[in-house]
């Protein structure tokens, strides 16, 4: 009987085939891939960040505003005063050629000054936390939206891209980054100008406070707190640009705006 004639399997030839990977080991492999993809992303903002705060501080030397960061609630208030402040003060920064740097919210206040620095030509960043995308309705009309990790992430490319701040009327939420600010100031952080908008009188129980912790020795000699208030939405621009200019505690502009405890 003859023999077979020997064959040789195509996997012969070309090595055997490589072993197909498990559900788990390509589920690993997926997240090893995304973590590389999330460091690479971080170190982008991080480098982005260390050089837009390097450009806020030369822009604060100079006396140039180029964003304002604007603290306010995601609701609307009871008051019309409240929205009508809004759409004035996003008015008023379109028209003076400084972009908003927010939240990243579409409602309340927020959402009403991005829309309105929107609908006057401006331009809008908003930074938003992924938890917070869906509640507050993230607006995708904004020119630069940045989707940030958590709250803290958030506030500090806030604090990085703005060169002040302003605090609209507004929640819990406000008035913490409004103190965070007023806080960093005092501690001799920062020296970017800080506008409190105290539209129909909202914040005077806080400006009250601050006098109350003033006479109880709280603040004191070397821990000053020192910022801008303004009762008039049309004010706030004009007094955080003449805020940044070098000795402007002497300007009669704002003098008697400026606020010290």
């Amino acid at each position: 009987m003859a023999d077979r004639p020997k064959t040789t399997s195509k996997s012969a030839l070309n090595g055997a085939a490589p072993a197909q990977k498990n559900p788990a080991q390509k589920n690993l492999a997926q997240k090893n891939l995304a973590r590389k993809a999330a460091a690479v992303k971080a170190r982008a903002q991080t480098e982005r960040a260390q050089t837009e705060r390097a450009q806020s501080e030369t822009a604060h030397q100079s006396g140039s505003i180029k964003n304002i960061c604007v603290y306010c609630g995601s609701g609307p208030g009871k008051n019309p005063a409240y929205l009508a402040a809004a759409q004035t003060l996003g008015a008023d920064m379109a028209s003076a050629g400084i972009g908003l740097v927010y939240g990243g919210g579409g409602l309340g206040l927020m959402g009403e000054t991005a829309k309105s620095v929107i609908l006057h030509g401006g331009r809008v960043t908003g930074i938003i936390p992924q938890f917070l995308s869906e509640k507050e309705r993230m607006l995708k009309e904004a020119h630069e939206l940045i989707i940030t990790e958590d709250m803290h992430q958030r506030k500090r490319l806030m604090f990085d891209r703005s060169d002040a701040f302003v605090a609209l009327p507004g929640g819990i939420g406000t008035l913490e980054e409004l103190v965070e600010q007023l806080t960093w100031a005092q501690l001799g952080r920062h020296q970017k100008p800080i506008v409190l908008a105290n539209i129909d009188g909202f914040w005077d129980p806080f400006l009250a406070l601050l006098k109350h912790m003033q006479d109880e020795a709280f603040i004191r000699a070397g821990l000053e707190v020192r910022f801008v208030t303004v009762d008039r939405a049309g004010d706030i621009v004009p007094a955080a640009i003449a805020a940044a200019v070098p000795g402007v505690p002497d300007d009669p502009r704002i003098k008697a705006t400026i606020r010290q405890f």
